[in-house]
């Protein structure tokens, strides 16, 4: 006798109902969550290694937030900031700025997403600087507004169709270790990227013209790539010879991800603003743009803002994440899950043939799948696609990334069980040696 599938039926209904335009990693369906693990409509549990695309370092509905939402429901809901504001949205303030490295006044503001925080980190650039240009790098995401999709350093299926776009907008080399320029060591990767940007100043736009040079500490949907040692401090030097503002997007590395609370710490680069956002509201839509108060002060009254950003329900969220972090030291956890994970990643490397490279920082690692480790020629996105289906149908959650869709990338909350945590591993690993066979 078949037993009817409720998840199948409610999949049915979203191919008639919703656009195809958006991406699905998986075909499960949830119907509930705590902490490291879902339940889908059908009953079936999962151990969760996507965290809601990284914005569950928390876990799913942490007795803290959800709490924190309760009382806030009870007494306001929304009013915008723009038109009265309320105790929750300057104390958020006051903890992301406490938060926030670099010396000098500093200032924040709110919005609902990561792409609405790296847009207006550009619009407060060029107002602050005077001009007009920015620079971003090859295999980096931004976001999917249309300035964001601009920056973004993958082409297919990203911009595909879109444009026209935002003009302006340059790229530079960012340090690929594991594929480097033909001829290009790892060694020397960081002075050649350095190099191909100050030759960028010389061909594509001068340095006089840039406002801003906007960086992810750790490429997220661009594979987990970790660039080479003192890129990023190289990048704060170019920015302070030339009079540049440097946006450090810390949307999907920050809150711990990488062992730190921001992966720039790494290297100890301040920047001149940061955007944040994911894991900051526990999985409530909230985003911000932190840094310089000069340059956050620099735009025209009125000109930046919105009607949702910092909304009171997002700010109660914030607040008590705030909160766990410190009570539950989720930072020195990070570093915890991350060396288990890169245990695990290190060994399939060196037994598994379509494991090729195994990187990544803290609890933001990856595997970099091949058919052939020798020329380093990506899995198939056809085989990864596969891999990532056959973990779901084991029971586990996990998402790709990467310019070839041949990454496995990890973003399981902080705060999963150590048993969760194996399970989700042994998961993993079951299906590499099943496409590796």
């Amino acid at each position: 006798m078949l037993t009817k599938s409720k998840a199948k039926d409610l999949w049915e209904l979203r191919g008639r109902l919703v656009s195809t335009g958006t991406a699905a990693y998986t075909d499960v369906v949830i119907d509930h969550a705590q902490n490291a693990k879902v339940w889908d409509v059908d009953g079936k549990e999962y151990v969760d290694f996507a965290g809601g695309i990284g914005t569950l370092n928390v876990g799913h509905c942490h007795p803290k937030v959800v709490a924190a939402l309760r009382e806030q429901a009870g007494k306001l809901l929304h009013t915008s900031f723009h038109v009265a504001a309320y105790p929750n949205y300057m104390e958020a303030a006051r903890r992301l700025v406490d938060a926030v490295p670099g010396r000098g006044p500093k200032k924040t503001i709110f919005f609902n997403s990561g792409s609405e925080a790296v847009e207006n980190a550009v619009k407060f650039a060029r107002a602050y600087t005077k001009r007009k240009a920015v620079i971003s790098f090859d295999n980096a995401f931004h976001g999917r507004t249309l300035l964001c999709l601009t920056l973004d350093g993958k082409y297919k299926p990203l911009r595909q169709g879109l444009g026209p776009f935002a003009g302006e907008v340059y790229h530079a080399r960012f340090p690929y270790s594991y594929r480097p320029p033909r001829g290009v060591s790892a060694e020397d990767l960081t002075a050649y990227c350095l190099e191909e940007l100050e030759k960028l100043f010389l061909t594509d736009v001068a340095a006089e013209d840039v406002a801003a040079i906007i960086v992810e500490p750790v490429q997220g949907e661009g594979g987990f790539v970790v660039p080479t040692k003192g890129f990023l401090s190289g990048l704060r030097q170019v920015c302070d010879r030339h009079g540049i503002v440097l946006i450090v997007d810390e949307v999907q590395t920050g809150f711990g991800r990488t062992g730190r609370f921001w992966a720039m710490e790494h290297e100890g680069v301040e920047p001149d603003l940061i955007t944040i956002g994911k894991s900051l509201g526990a999985g409530m839509p909230i985003s911000a743009v932190a840094g310089s108060a000069a340059i956050l002060d620099a735009a025209a009254t009125g000109a930046i803002g919105g009607t949702y950003g910092g909304n009171p329900m997002s700010c109660a969220a914030a607040l008590a994440v705030f909160d766990i972090f410190k009570e539950e030291d989720l930072v020195a956890r990070a570093n915890s899950i991350g060396r288990k994970v890169q245990e695990r990643f290190d060994g399939w490397r060196d037994k598994l043939k379509i494991v090729g490279d195994s990187r990544g920082l803290g609890a933001m690692r990856a595997i970099e799948l091949v058919a052939d480790k020798k020329t380093k020629a990506p899995l198939p996105a056809a085989k990864v696609k596969d891999i990532v289906h056959d973990c779901a149908h084991r029971g586990l959650i996990v998402i790709k990334a990467g310019v070839f869709d041949n990454v496995i990338r990890t973003l399981m909350p902080l705060t999963i069980p150590e048993e969760d945590l194996e399970r989700g591993l042994d998961v993993l690993e079951s299906a590499l040696k099943g496409a590796s066979a």
